[in-house]
């Protein structure tokens, strides 16, 4: 599968592999944009209901499921590399410096020049949450794509019916749970 290859790229190559494989599972997972991840701070992590608070484009702020290892993994992550400050950027360097954008140039040159397929299609942050909202909708429906993206139904013109389809976090725990395999304590059991 084309996201195991991209995975694993993150995961064994380039100067910080946990970082880069961090980054590729919170994309996948979350279907978040890279400004949401970058604005990402260790107070925004409801780690009881697992929960991401994510900060999109215009200022829109979210809830969004997340799996209880990325959870842990993140928690992790911020008691290792990152500053005292809860309302510090969460995502950051070995040395405790905060991630920027180029961190994303270097991973995804990084994985095209590991696959002609992935140069091909430009993969990319956006192609990751692509690739997750396709799975989402696929097997969910256009409602619980629309909330796991963070899309207002409200906003999108494609019919008047989606102005009265709302999918809650609990759907859209419960597509993530399908997506990762993994339990999530909001989704409903399959």
């Amino acid at each position: 599968m084309r996201v195991e290859e991209v995975a694993e790229v993150a995961s064994t190559t380039g100067n910080d592999p946990a970082l880069d494989a961090l980054l590729v599972r919170l994309h996948l997972e979350t279907a978040c944009r890279t400004g949401a991840a970058l604005a990402l701070r260790p107070c925004d992590i409801d780690e009881e209901q697992c929960l991401i608070l994510l900060q999109e484009k215009g200022g829109v702020f979210r809830w969004q499921p997340a799996s209880p290892t990325l959870i842990a993994h993140l928690i992790d992550h911020g008691l290792v590399r990152g500053s005292a400050d809860p309302r510090g950027p969460l995502l950051r360097y070995r040395d405790g410096r905060p991630l920027s954008k180029r961190r994303y140039d270097g991973l995804w040159a990084r994985v095209r020049r590991q696959h002609e397929w992935a140069a091909r299609q430009l993969v990319s942050t956006h192609w990751l949450r692509h690739t997750t909202l396709t799975f989402v909708e696929r097997r969910f429906g256009l409602a619980v794509a629309q909330a796991y993206a963070g899309h207002s139904p409200a906003n999108n013109s494609a019919t008047t019916t989606t102005t009265y389809i709302r999918a809650n976090e609990i759907e859209v725990a419960t597509a993530l749970a399908a997506l990762t395999g993994e339990p999530h304590p909001l989704a409903i059991a399959a």
